[in-house]
Formats: structure tokens, sequence, C-alpha cells
């Protein structure tokens, strides 16, 4: 959940200022999924920006302290948010670890790559949630190393229904700086879209794997 709608206009508008939200209603992207979807969200394009990347790490690193205190190690999401979760652990002077889709096959085998302890209170920085099924496949793997995790802290989300109730299930609280909502909010403001094309974007969302089908 957004928590400052201020800052989730400002992250949307920066998001959307630098490109790394993209928006086409009228040429959908394909996702790996194969879904269609008139936005694309590449927020790794932050890190290209000093200005921008120290905007969010703070606001990132604040909205971590504010909730849980100071944890004892940040975790990013491999591969998206080991740049952001690095920034925000480097700020917060705290270790980093970062959390792969799996294990490797290869070496020593790790899915976790860093220093983690058991009983480690771990906060988890993602960059982006979509269906939710990355970010808690990567809390599995934490809890399965014995880790605390305390909560997950993302820069966007899209807000799908069945993503809050992943969360919901696995009774973990997710907190965004931004959202589809404020994108679309933002968006409308700036004079980005017609009316037509913002009813398009908000019906997407409602059913995102049926949508442009």
């Amino acid at each position: 959940m957004v928590r400052d709608k201020d800052i989730a206009i400002k992250t949307a508008e920066l998001l959307l200022q630098i490109k790394a939200i993209k928006l086409q209603p009228q040429e959908p992207f394909t996702w790996a999924s194969g879904w269609k979807s008139p936005i694309y969200c590449d927020n790794r394009v932050t890190l290209s920006y000093p200005v921008i990347r120290n905007f969010l790490r703070e606001h990132l690193a604040s909205r971590i302290e504010a909730l849980y205190g100071k944890p004892d190690v940040i975790a990013g999401v491999a591969t998206g948010a080991i740049g952001i979760g690095m920034l925000v652990a480097d700020y917060m002077n705290l270790p980093f670890i970062y959390v792969r889709p799996e294990a490797k096959k290869h070496g020593r085998k790790n899915q976790i790559e860093g220093h983690l302890e058991s009983g480690n209170k771990v906060v988890v920085v993602e960059d982006l949630i979509s269906t939710g099924k990355s970010s808690l496949n990567a809390v599995d793997a934490l809890k399965a190393a014995g880790a605390d995790v305390k909560g997950m802290i993302a820069l966007f989300s899209y807000g799908f229904d069945f993503a809050v109730e992943n969360f919901k299930k696995y009774d973990l609280e997710l907190t965004t700086l931004s959202d589809y909502d404020h994108l679309v909010e933002q968006a409308t403001q700036a004079g980005h879209f017609n009316d037509a094309e913002i009813e398009l974007l908000k019906s997407w969302r409602k059913d995102p794997s049926n949508w442009n089908s």
C-alpha cells in the first residue's frame, strides 16, 4: 500500500519523466507471460539518474525506518532490485544480500548471495510488484534460511487484486512508494492521455490476462 500520496505522485512523475514507465495504450507491450499490456515498467532506468535514484533510496530508507526501525539486513530481489536495494542498504549503513529466483546450478549453488544469519531481521526491497510471485519466492528462500522477514517495500506496484491476496496469504506487509492508481492520476493531470485512453488503462488493470486477447 502507498502511505504518502505526495511521494506517490512525485515518484510517478519522475518515473514518467525518464521513461522508466512507458505507457502505450494504442501499441501494447507483450510481457514474458504473454499478457498484452498498455504499460511497461523498467525501474532499473532510475539507476542512471543520480538525483532520482537518491530521491528514491532516501524515501525507501525513510519508510523502512518508520515502519520497522533499523533491520539487521536489507535484501534485494534479483535482478531488478539489486541496484536500488544496495543503495538503500548503503544509505542506512546496513548489510546487503540479494535473492536469486532459484539456486545456482554451479559453484556454491547459492540462492541467497551475501551473509545472512538465522534470526536476522530482514526487510526486502523490490523495484516492481506485478503478481507478487517472484517477490514471495524470495521471501520463502529467506525464511528457509532462518530470516525474520519484517516486510517488503517496493518502488511501484500494479495493484492487482490477486497480488494483494497473495501477500495477505503470506501475512506480509507490502508498502510501495507509488502504484498504478497514482500513475494514472499523474498521467491524467499532466495531459498524457485523453479520457478514452485513461478508461482503457483502467480496464486493463481489472483483467490483464484477458485484455486485448
